[in-house]
C-alpha cells in the first residue's frame, strides 16, 4: 500500500500501529458518536478496511521494544475487512466503530479481537482461531454472527450485544470452543436463533438478564453443549421460543431462577438427556408457558421447581420421564396446568405438596426411596388416582414399599387394599363377584381379622338358633349333654371335633342352617389361612 494515498486519519493509524497506540476519531459531542448514525459522520472519520488489512497482515513491523496493535475508536470503516485464512499476530481493538460491510475472519489465526460498542452488518468468523479474547461487548450485529467451528483460547464476551436476524441465525456457533467463560449477559438480546450445538465451554456460560426472541422455533439451540462449570440463565432471563439443551452436559449447576420461558402449546424447555453434575434450579418465580421436559436427564443433586409456574393446559406441562435425580423439589407456586409425567423416573427423595399437584399425572414405573411429606394413605391414593393411564400395579407397590420403609405398615396395607379394589374395576363380572366376596370377607387378605368378626357373628347366630331349637339325638340309646355354643362352634370349625356335631341331627330348616354354618366355616377358614399366608409372604 502506498502511504502517500492515505487520508490524514489513516496516516495517523498507520503511524500509531508500530507502537500500539490508540487513534480516536470520535466527536467531542457524545451525541454524534452513536455508530447507528454513522452514515452522517464526516470524511474525517472514514477509514478504508484495506488499510486495517495491510497493518494486520504485517505491512509494517513493530518498533523495537514496542507491541504493535490496531487500536481505533469512532471510525466508519468502509470496504471489506477480509482476513480470511490470514495469520494475524497483533491485537485488533475497535471501539465505537461502524462497518459498511461484514468483516470476514474465517479460518484466520488471530490475536485478541476487541470490537466494543461497534455496529456490524454481520461478522463471519467460522473456523477462526483466536489466541486470546473475543470481546464484542455492547456491539450490534445484524444478519448473523458466525462462530461455527471457531476456537477462542480466552474469554468470549458478548455482554450487552444485540444480535438481529429475525427468522434466521442470530448466532451460529455450532462446535464453537471457548477455553474460558462465555458472557451473554447484561442486556444481551438476540432476535433470531442462537445456535450452540456441540459447543464446548471450558468455564462458565452466562446468559444472565439475556432476552432471546425466536417464537417460531428455537430461541436457544444448544443440543450436546458441553460446559465445564456452571450455566446461568437467570437474573431476568427471558426467551420466546424453545430452549433446547438436549444431550447437553453441565459440569457445575444449571440455574433458571426467575426465568420466563414462552413457547405456548409447544416445548418451552427441552432438557432431555441432560447431564448435570450438581443441581438444577427452575425455581423462585421461574415460569414456562409450554412443556418443560427433563426426560432421560441425569442430575446428580437436586432438581428444584420450588415456586415455579408451569403451564401447558392441553398437553404435558412437566416431563420427568426416565429422569434420574438424587432429589426433586416439586413444590411450584400454584397447581401445574397440564400433565405432569414422572413415569419411569428414579428419584431418591421426592418432595411435593398436595396443594400444587397436577390434575393429570403419569406415574407408572416411577421409583423413589422417600416421600416428603409422606402424608396419609388416603391423600397419597388421591395422588395415584390422578394417573391418566388408569390402573397400573407398580405405583401402588412403590407407594406401599415407601410406607413400610418408614415403618407405616398400616398405611402400606391400605395402599395394597386400594390396589386390589382398583384392579377389580378393570376385570370382568365373574372376577368382580369373586373380588367383592374377598373384599367383604377379609379385605383381599389385607384385613384378615375381618373374618374373625364374621365367625363371631355366625357363632352368636347359631348359638341363639340352636338354644331355641335343640337338634334331635342321632342315637336314641345315648343321652348326651347338648350345648348350643359348642355345637355351633363344632359346625363352624373346618377341622377338629368337639363331639357335638356327630351326636345331633337337626331337621328341616335347621338342617339348612347347620349346612350353611358348615360351608361358611369352611370358606372363612380358607380365607383366613390365605390372608395370613399373604401377610407372612409380604414380611
Amino acid at each position: 500500500m502506498n502511504i502517500e494515498e492515505l487520508s490524514p486519519q489513516e496516516r495517523r493509524l498507520w503511524e500509531a500501529f508500530p507502537r500500539g497506540e490508540s487513534v480516536d476519531l470520535s466527536s467531542p459531542d457524545p451525541a454524534q458518536n452513536d455508530p447507528a448514525f454513522s452514515e452522517h459522520w464526516g470524511q474525517d472519520r472514514l477509514v478504508r478496511a484495506e488499510v486495517l488489512v495491510a497493518l494486520l497482515a504485517g505491512a509494517i513491523d513493530a518498533e523495537p521494544g514496542q507491541v504493535a496493535a490496531v487500536r481505533l475508536t469512532g471510525a466508519r470503516i468502509i470496504g471489506a475487512l477480509n482476513l480470511g485464512h490470514a495469520e494475524v499476530t497483533v491485537p485488533l481493538a475497535l471501539t465505537g466503530c461502524s462497518f459498511d460491510e461484514p468483516p470476514h475472519l474465517y479460518w484466520a489465526n488471530m490475536n485478541s479481537v476487541h470490537m466494543m460498542r461497534c455496529r456490524l452488518p454481520g461478522l463471519v468468523a467460522s473456523g477462526t482461531r483466536i489466541d486470546g479474547h473475543l470481546w464484542l461487548e455492547g456491539s450490534r450485529v445484524s444478519n448473523g454472527l458466525w462462530l461455527d467451528g471457531a476456537h477462542i483460547t480466552g474469554i468470549l464476551n458478548m455482554s450487552g450485544v444485540h444480535l438481529i436476524n429475525p427468522g434466521g441465525d442470530a448466532l451460529l456457533a455450532d462446535r464453537l470452543t471457548v477455553d474460558a467463560n462465555v458472557y451473554c449477559d447484561r442486556d444481551f438480546m438476540a432476535n433470531g436463533e442462537v445456535r450452540l450445538p456441540g459447543a464446548h465451554v471450558g468455564g462458565q456460560l452466562i446468559f444472565r438478564q439475556a432476552r432471546l426472541h425466536n417464537p417460531s422455533g428455537a430461541a436457544l439451540y444448544a443440543s450436546r453443549l458441553d460446559v465445564a462449570a456452571n450455566v446461568f440463565c437467570d437474573g431476568g432471563f427471558s426467551a420466546q421460543g424453545e430452549i433446547r439443551l438436549r444431550g447437553a452436559r453441565v459440569g457445575g449447576y444449571l440455574s433458571f431462577v426467575g426465568a420466563e420461558l414462552s413457547h405456548p402449546e409447544r416445548t418451552a424447555l427441552n432438557a432431555d438427556d441432560l447431564s448435570v453434575e450438581t443441581d438444577v434450579y427452575c425455581s423462585d418465580a421461574f415460569s414456562a408457558d409450554g412443556t418443560v421436559s427433563f426426560a432421560g436427564a441425569h442430575i446428580s443433586g437436586q432438581l428444584s421447581l420450588r415456586g415455579a409456574k408451569l403451564k401447558n393446559p392441553s398437553g404435558t406441562a412437566l416431563s420427568l420421564q426416565r429422569l434420574q435425580a438424587e432429589e426433586v423439589l416439586l413444590t411450584p407456586a400454584e397447581p401445574i396446568e397440564g400433565t405432569a409425567d414422572m413415569s419411569y423416573a428414579k428419584i431418591g427423595l421426592l418432595r411435593d405438596d398436595k396443594k400444587t399437584w397436577a390434575a393429570r399425572l403419569q406415574l407408572d414405573g416411577l421409583q423413589y426411596e422417600t416421600l416428603d411429606p409422606p402424608m396419609t394413605a388416603r391423600e397419597r391414593l388421591d395422588w395415584l388416582r390422578r394417573d391418566t393411564d388408569g390402573y397400573a400395579p407398580q405405583p401402588y407397590e412403590r407407594l406401599a414399599h415407601a410406607y413400610r420403609t418408614l415403618g407405616l405398615d398400616a398405611d402400606g396395607r391400605s395402599v395394597l387394599l386400594a390396589k386390589a379394589r382398583d384392579r377389580r374395576q378393570t376385570q370382568g363380572l365373574s372376577r368382580k363377584v369373586v373380588g367383592w366376596g374377598q373384599d367383604l370377607l377379609i379385605g383381599y387378605g389385607y384385613r384378615p381379622f375381618r373374618a374373625a368378626s364374621w365367625l363371631v357373628g355366625l357363632l352368636a347366630f347359631g348359638t341363639i338358633v340352636f338354644s331355641l331349637h335343640k337338634p334331635a339325638i342321632l342315637n336314641a340309646d345315648d343321652t348326651p349333654h347338648f350345648n348350643a355354643f359348642f355345637y355351633t362352634l363344632d359346625l363352624l370349625l373346618p377341622i377338629g371335633d368337639l363331639g357335638q356335631e356327630r351326636l345331633f341331627s337337626p331337621e328341616g330348616v335347621y338342617q339348612w342352617i347347620a349346612n350353611f354354618l358348615v360351608i361358611s366355616g369352611f370358606i372363612l377358614g380358607l380365607t383366613v389361612a390365605a390372608g395370613a399366608t399373604r401377610a407372612l409372604s409380604r414380611e
